[in-house]
């Protein structure tokens, strides 16, 4: 039997990802459609490892306004490589108005269909009766009450999905299929949808008044944006507080093997690689694995209940000042976990000034791969103390998060004066559905959190081993000359490398070891504290570099001046490679590319530089 492809298409927030998991066990392939950086799922239905579904981007409609929505119209059309033999279109079931509109869409490809009414029982709970029968008799295809989050509510869809062809689609007609959408008249549409609910619906919708007495406080101009704001602050306190003891357990266990390697290995090139390569380089980025883990479990939770389209809509006023909509937040708020899918993310924003800027702004929020950095940084130069009952090295990392949110604030504004005086502003009024209050699925959750920690421990597993490892050689070849007065690391590679670019960072106070660290760095920046463990492993005393304390060596050697612009620069410093990337084919244009990096490290350099002669003067 060949391999046959089902669709799933549906609108934002109403729970698709939810029944593509619950539809294969999560068992998913992520990549990216080919030539475009928007992530595609792919999973085998369970109990038939012969069909595989497709996860595509929420849209609202096949007459798209975004880039991101342009990729489930063209994966449909089969513009895009594989062409689906079926849909399994998810509607939600308390707002049908909305979404039914794109589910009378798919019908006109002619494409084998089912429909899953999701959401169903919190639809009844507040009024909504469906006649779900009689609705697929209107509709023409089968239609099913689902509710994804349960097992038991996602059978029926399971056995609807079984009844769907098992053998490919003829060739779809990509041309005549875009222009037959393309000529729907809206208004038409909406008639159907009206007249499908009038014959297969009986409405008494209501809402909670918890849920109204909620949205009241969570949508207040002023208590609304100190919530958030509060809720930010008791995330960043989480992610150090939580996560200690975990840390500390990692780093044992990592010195625990340097010194059992150490010991059981014969002294040598191959020892002393495991030891001051391997171990301390790989040890040094995993030990911040719980605070990464922490802030995104934190991230995922605040999405899935329902919270983060509110901030985006309480965020819009105060970001129309910056020249940005409340439609930047979401891919903004996703740079604090990895600035890759905050570019992706911009994708969904109408307006292409709007995009930009937003792409531009992204990499100043602080993504998890600065973490290590501030972690390694503030443990090293801060107190652990309270202060007015809060810890202050939480604190410290708070306001870093902020100044990352103000300087983006800041130069999106800059961005917009520029763009106002050449006459190309073009502001998008926001319009948002905003989803139900929920419980939020923890299954969900976790299995989306293990998506992320895999992806972060697949580039300390490759990424971070192989760079530790070429700088493991660079730092140890060539060997010292007979009777070298220095130590060895002065003769190799990396003494070479970073005596040549010390001059230029000399005057924000960096140190030559700190310059080696940046350059591995620029892959990915949390190999910057691996390098760093490596370069002090290996330069250090063998004491030192079985312990790898890099915490006492920043804490002694490096002097407050120079800790504060380190921390300086990785709050403005250019993103990693990946990212670079990722704008060159989100922007589609090198000069764009280059002017981002540009202004970034201008922007490091010239901060760090007030930073570190500004904490001279004071301490001095």
């Amino acid at each position: 039997m060949s391999q046959v492809y089902y669709a799933l298409v549906g609108a934002p927030n109403c729970g698709k990802t939810v029944l593509f998991n619950a539809l294969t066990g999560a068992h998913a392939k992520v990549a990216n459609y080919p030539g475009v950086t928007v992530d595609r799922r792919e999973g085998r239905l369970i109990g038939n490892p012969d069909v595989t579904i497709i996860d595509l981007p929420g849209t609202y409609s096949l007459r798209v306004t975004s880039p991101d929505e342009a990729v489930t119209r063209k994966v449909l059309f089969s513009e895009m490589g594989t062409q689906p033999d079926a849909i399994i279109a998810v509607a939600d079931a308390t707002n049908l108005r909305m979404t039914l509109r794109l589910v009378l869409e798919l019908k006109t490809l002619g494409l084998p269909m089912v429909v899953s009414l999701n959401l169903s029982d919190i639809a009844r709970k507040r009024g909504v009766q469906i006649e779900t029968a009689r609705l697929a008799e209107l509709l023409g295809v089968p239609v099913v009450e689902t509710v994804a989050i349960s097992q038991s509510g996602t059978e029926a869809i399971r056995k609807a999905v079984a009844m769907l062809p098992k053998e490919p689609s003829p060739p779809l007609d990509a041309k005549r299929a875009a222009e037959v959408i393309d000529s729907l008249d809206s208004r038409e549409l909406y008639e159907d949808v009206t007249r499908l609910l009038r014959d297969s619906t009986h409405t008494h919708m209501t809402l909670p008044a918890w849920h109204t007495k909620l949205d009241a406080f969570v949508l207040h101009p002023v208590w609304g944006v100190l919530l958030l704001l509060l809720i930010l602050l008791l995330v960043f306190q989480a992610v150090y507080t939580w996560s200690a003891p975990l840390m500390d357990s990692i780093e044992g266990a990592f010195t625990w093997l340097g010194e059992w390697v150490a010991a059981n290995m014969p002294p040598g090139i191959l020892s002393d690689l495991i030891v001051n390569g391997i171990i301390a380089g790989i040890g040094s980025v995993l030990v911040f694995l719980p605070q990464i883990t922490i802030l995104f479990a934190f991230i995922l939770l605040l999405e899935d209940s329902g919270y983060l389209p509110r901030a985006a809509f309480l965020m819009d006023n105060l970001l129309a000042k910056s020249g940005l909509s409340g439609r930047a937040f979401i891919p903004l708020l996703s740079s604090f976990a990895c600035a890759v899918p905050a570019v992706m993310s911009a994708r969904t924003i109408q307006d292409p000034r709007e995009r930009l800027v937003t792409i531009s702004v992204a990499p100043l929020l602080t993504c998890s791969a600065r973490l290590p950095v501030y972690a390694l940084i503030i443990a090293a130069v801060i107190p652990q103390q309270t202060v007015w009952g809060l810890n202050l090295q939480g604190l410290v990392l708070f306001i870093l998060y902020l100044a990352g949110i103000f300087s983006a604030g800041l130069v999106a504004f800059v961005m917009k004066k520029i763009a106002k005086r050449h006459g190309r502003i073009q502001q998008f009024p926001l319009l948002m559905e905003l989803p139900t209050y929920r419980l939020p699925n923890f299954k969900n959750i976790l299995l989306n959190l293990w998506d992320k920690v895999r992806s972060f421990l697949k580039r300390a597993g490759t990424i971070i081993f192989a760079l530790s490892v070429v700088l493991w050689a660079l730092v140890s070849f060539p060997g010292a000359p007979e009777n070298a007065e220095g130590p060895a690391i002065d003769y190799s590679f990396a003494g070479m490398i970073g005596r040549v670019l010390q001059p230029i960072f000399e005057p924000i106070g960096f140190t030559w070891q700190m310059t080696i660290a940046m350059i591995p760095g620029v892959a990915a920046r949390e190999v910057v504290v691996a390098a760093l463990g490596t370069v002090y492993a290996v330069s250090a005393d063998s004491d030192e570099a079985t312990s790898n304390a890099l915490i006492p060596i920043v804490h002694n050697d490096w002097g407050l001046p120079t800790a504060f612009a380190f921390l300086a620069w990785y709050v403005y410093a250019p993103m990693c490679l990946a990212t670079i990337a990722v704008i060159r084919r989100e922007t589609r244009s090198p000069q764009h590319t280059a002017l981002i990096v540009g202004y970034l490290l201008v922007l490091a350099y010239a901060v760090s530089f007030i930073v570190y002669r500004l904490t001279l003067a004071l301490t001095s």
